[in-house]
């Protein structure tokens, strides 16, 4: 509650300082604004926690989408092994968080396909650990 207080009384400096007439609708939406960029904040704090995991990832996702080849084998692997197929793995933009975790989400449905894709594959050096 404390905090709720604390940051009702800075929305409402900035607002005095930054001029309503300056902000988009007066300023109406301004604490929804400032809420979205805290949440942003803490979000890529905690995904820096995790990032030599996410760059594993990543990379796995790029080197099963660098050719149409790829993503093939890709894909008939998971046809092998019985693994359902319904979304291709997506690459994400590193500076938006929401792509990452959409990255992240997609390729979590075909975690298990890594390790059997690895010893096919010589240049495949990004495999993501069972923990990662």
């Amino acid at each position: 509650m404390k905090n709720c207080f604390c940051n009702d009384a800075i929305i409402s400096i900035l607002k005095d300082r930054l001029a309503l007439k300056a902000l988009p609708l007066r300023g109406k939406f301004f604490h929804m604004r400032y809420c979205a960029h805290i949440l942003n904040v803490v979000v890529k704090d905690g995904l820096e926690v995790i990032e030599s995991s996410i760059e594993k990832v990543r990379d796995s996702v790029a080197y099963w989408r660098a050719t149409p080849q790829m993503e093939e084998t890709f894909r008939e692997v998971c046809d092998s092994m019985s693994v359902p197929y319904p979304k291709k793995l997506k690459s994400d933009c590193k500076t938006r968080w929401n792509s990452t975790f959409l990255m992240l989400q997609t390729t979590l449905l075909y975690r298990e396909m890594f390790p059997k894709l690895a010893p096919r594959e010589s240049n495949y050096k990004s495999l993501p650990t069972n923990e990662e």
